[in-house]
């Protein structure tokens, strides 16, 4: 039971380390070694954020003074056995030499920090797009009134020595039945949108709920 139970504990650490993402990048600390009346490495590549120590271990003095540097520096001089260090935070070409022993050379090249790792934005969930509106049911097209009835032509005067003849009233055209109106039905709403569940979010449920259910039984038994 107690393997089970840490069995469990570690699964569930390794997910939450998996869901957290890699770890941004740590400062290094780089040595370089005063022996032999010289620099060793006496060429040395890092990046900014990093510290250089500098080890001494001959019996004369030393120290460390740049001469073409973006950033200057000097370290007091050391005896043996003693060490001095420094964060280098602007990069550039730093070459420095020992003041009391000027043979003794060396150079530093600091890189830019590396940028952190991104992770993958998730995108939300398409919708579907809202259901068309349904047309109303049983609606017709009322058919076209006309605007106006055509007037009779007007008569012409008619000569003293014609015969009058009377013309008949023309008959009144009556405008057609209107249809009656139908009641407006309500459009259906559109249906919600289903948003997905993520997986690993039930995949770490999971692993909790058995990682508790364990420790649960364990204490029980200790009980």
């Amino acid at each position: 039971m107690r393997r089970a139970a840490a069995l469990a504990l570690a699964a569930l650490i390794v997910f939450a380390s998996a869901s957290l993402g890699p770890a941004p990048a740590v400062a290094a600390t780089q040595q370089v070694m005063m022996q032999d009346y010289a620099y060793s490495p006496a060429a040395l590549t890092i990046r900014a954020g990093d510290t250089v120590t500098w080890m001494q271990h001959d019996s004369a003095p030393h120290d460390v003074v740049t001469t073409s540097a973006p950033v200057a520096f000097r370290s007091p001089q050391l005896s043996a056995g003693q060490s001095w260090s420094y964060t280098f935070r602007t990069p550039g070409s730093y070459s420095y030499y020992c003041s009391v022993h000027p043979s003794m050379r060396a150079q530093i090249i600091v890189q830019p920090a590396a940028a952190p790792p991104q992770q993958p934005s998730r995108q939300p969930a398409p919708v579907p797009p809202a259901a068309p509106k349904a047309p109303a049911a049983g609606s017709t097209k009322a058919p076209a009134v006309p605007s106006a009835v055509p007037s009779s032509p007007a008569a012409s005067p008619a000569p003293a020595d014609a015969v009058s003849t009377q013309m008949p009233a023309q008959a009144a055209v009556e405008p057609p039945a209107a249809v009656p109106a139908m009641p407006a039905v309500a459009p259906q709403a559109a249906p919600a949108p289903v948003t997905s569940l993520d997986p690993m979010l039930l995949v770490a449920g999971l692993v909790t709920a058995v990682a508790i259910g364990c420790l649960l039984l364990l204490g029980s038994r200790r009980a």
